[in-house]
């Protein structure tokens, strides 16, 4: 799809009623599914591993996450019309006070999370509550796409910064002013990801979390973001400063809740 079919289809999807928006992107998911392409191949063996499924019970549970990942894609393009107070009504919290205690004395909090519910949303609930927040992005083709989601996250209230090498300074320096420092952090194939036992093999999950706040003295705080009938529900829990703690608290999470781990791509080293 061309750049400005994409554009354009984001356009469309705001100015569709509700149930009929999620409707087409809930077919959306099952036509991909039903083509058994790369990605839903990928997405079953994730699937596989994490839950220890097999044959029936794997297809259904495969089916079920890539109708999550598209209900993410719907909310992130009706989000910009979501009024504050639906965001709001919107988000469950379960141990919210490891995040909320530090940011209401002032301190910032490093915030490690997997690719899992809607972040968007979550990010629009505490930036309507009041609280900074910044993040960063890596620059993705087409232009005018990244650009889109660019200004899309920015109209939140989200700081996005490139990922350059003045990036982490300026990260610990927002650490240090009571932002919430949020990143993703459940996937780096890189020369630079730490090794980390996942589900009892070895991926690789990015150190930066931990870099952060151990440069900013701030707290580590894992979120798990999950969907609900109606909303979305965000677990938290304070981890300690080492990315195996990450990548225990996303095992934990995701064991507990697969379907909403939009993960689509490689994990494992093995695979």
């Amino acid at each position: 799809m061309s750049a400005y079919a994409y554009l354009i289809g984001w356009r469309l999807v705001r100015l569709l009623p509700e149930k009929l928006a999620y409707r087409i992107f809930q077919a959306i998911g099952d036509y991909v599914y039903g083509k058994d392409g790369k990605s839903i191949k990928r997405l079953r063996n994730n699937m596989a591993k994490v839950s220890s499924l097999s044959g029936q019970e794997l297809e259904n549970l495969t089916k079920n996450a890539i109708r999550s990942y598209m209900r993410y894609w719907c909310d992130t393009f009706r989000l910009p019309d979501w009024s504050k107070e639906k965001i709001i009504r919107n988000v469950e919290l379960v141990n919210s006070e490891v995040l909320t205690n530090p940011l209401d004395k002032g301190r910032g909090v490093v915030v490690a999370l997997p690719h899992s519910g809607n972040w968007d949303h979550a990010a629009a609930y505490f930036l309507g509550c009041g609280y900074k927040a910044v993040t960063v992005a890596e620059r993705l083709k087409p232009e005018q796409v990244f650009q889109a989601f660019l200004k899309y996250r920015e109209q939140i209230g989200l700081e996005v910064l490139s990922t350059d090498m003045r990036t982490l300074p300026t990260l610990v320096e927002r650490a240090k002013n009571g932002y919430i420092v949020a990143l993703v952090a459940d996937r780096d194939l890189s020369s630079s990801g730490q090794e980390v036992n996942f589900f009892g093999e070895i991926a690789k999950m990015p150190v930066g979390p931990v870099a952060i706040a151990r440069k900013a003295e701030v707290d580590l705080v894992g979120a798990f973001i999950e969907y609900t009938s109606n909303s979305i529900r965000i677990y938290f829990e304070k981890l300690t400063l080492d990315v195996q703690s990450q990548a225990d608290f996303f095992e934990s999470q995701i064991r507990r809740n697969p379907v909403d781990w939009h993960m689509l791509q490689r994990i494992w080293i093995n695979d």
